[in-house]
């Protein structure tokens, strides 16, 4: 499955910006100002290795792309 190899992925860093989520707890897993590696992304979300050490996807209003 293709998703099993996102964790070698390197699409970028991105830095979360803020964790003010309407629906889910998301402070847990991302921190405020912490860069993370950005392994996929799609219209709506952007999938990076976050706290728990595994990829998981949020909404790509909580970063902004860091340049390089």
């Amino acid at each position: 499955m293709l998703h099993e190899t996102w964790h070698e992925n390197d699409l970028g860093t991105v830095k979360v910006v803020h964790t003010d989520a309407e629906k889910y707890k998301v402070s847990d897993m991302l921190t405020v100002g912490k860069t993370y590696k950005m392994v996929n992304e799609t219209e709506e979300y952007i999938f990076v290795i976050d706290n728990s050490g595994k990829v998981g996807g949020y909404y790509k209003t909580y970063f902004e792309k860091v340049e390089s």
